[in-house]
């Protein structure tokens, strides 16, 4: 079975995009929110990439 990415529907903050890339690595999604948000502070792309990634990325068919 093929996986794919997908912004989560159940466990979602804003958009979605970090709990559904948990979900994809299976992985928790507090640790991807917390990487998520030192790329914000540190690197300051974070923000940027999440917004790409919330338009790109399609949500869970329910």
């Amino acid at each position: 079975m093929e996986k794919k990415l997908y912004r989560s529907n159940s466990n979602r903050m804003i958009a979605g995009v970090c709990s559904g890339l948990a979900e994809y690595l299976d992985f928790d999604a507090s640790i991807i929110r917390i990487l998520w948000a030192l790329s914000v502070l540190l690197l300051g792309t974070g923000l940027l990439i999440y917004i790409v990634c919330a338009i790109i990325i399609p949500n869970k068919p329910y």
